[in-house]
């Protein structure tokens, strides 16, 4: 059996969602060992439990399931054990997706997911491997996504996602038509134009699109100009 603890702050969520797993638990191999409602009382748990896999919820009450998430992967790899975080939360933003995985998440789904979804996570990263369900799998194809052919020399010193922005940039778009065209969040965008800005040592959004398309930028050759590009992974 793989033991799952469950972390999250909503207890009417919580139990509906040991019900659902303990139902499904002769069939799924998955067994409900515990739960919790806030990042410290998962931390705590997952060092009484031991438990294979944990399923974190984000937004919570003092230690949120991002910190959470990197104590409980820390503590069991001192412990010399493997643990498996699958995170289940509400939040789609880019910033939170990359976060739980820098904190060693291997599973990213949203609420709403069904119980095959679910269980199938927990099964993937129960046995090492890593799962997203399917919007966040492409935020993270769509970040990894190398700039477009012929822009890879230009500006070196920027990474393939910011020549991608600023090409967009030097064609006229706004900071909201880049995010729906790239599928960001706004504030990603946000971000990644001020690292611009500060990496070319430009002062502002006009002097950057003088500098791009000097260097052949924003002529309407990228996903400036045509429709949105096919999802590319690496």
């Amino acid at each position: 059996m793989t033991r799952v603890l469950l972390v999250d702050d909503h207890p009417v969520y919580l139990e509906g969602l040991a019900a659902l797993l303990g139902a499904a638990g002769a069939a799924t191999g998955i067994e409900v060992v515990g739960t919790a409602t806030d990042g410290a009382d998962a931390v705590r748990a997952a060092a009484e439990l031991a438990p294979d896999v944990v399923v974190m919820d984000v937004r919570m009450p003092g230690l949120d399931g991002i910190a959470a998430t990197r104590r409980v992967v820390d503590a069991a790899a001192d412990a010399g054990r493997d643990v498996g975080v699958v995170v289940l939360t509400m939040s789609e933003e880019d910033e939170t997706v990359f976060a739980a995985m820098r904190a060693g998440a291997r599973g990213y789904l949203l609420k709403g997911a069904t119980r095959a979804e679910i269980t199938n996570a927990i099964a993937t990263v129960a046995a090492g491997g890593a799962v997203f369900g399917p919007a966040i799998a492409r935020r993270v194809a769509d970040f990894l996504a190398p700039a477009r052919s012929g822009t890879e020399g230009l500006f070196p010193e920027l990474t393939g996602r910011e020549r991608e922005v600023l090409d967009l940039v030097a064609a006229g778009r706004a900071n909201p038509q880049i995010a729906a065209a790239l599928h960001l969040s706004p504030k990603t965008v946000r971000n990644v134009v001020s690292s611009i800005f500060t990496k070319l040592h430009v002062a502002d959004r006009a002097e950057a699109i003088v500098r791009a398309r000097e260097a052949g930028l924003g002529r309407g050759t990228g996903r400036a100009s045509g429709p949105r590009d096919g999802i590319v992974g690496r």
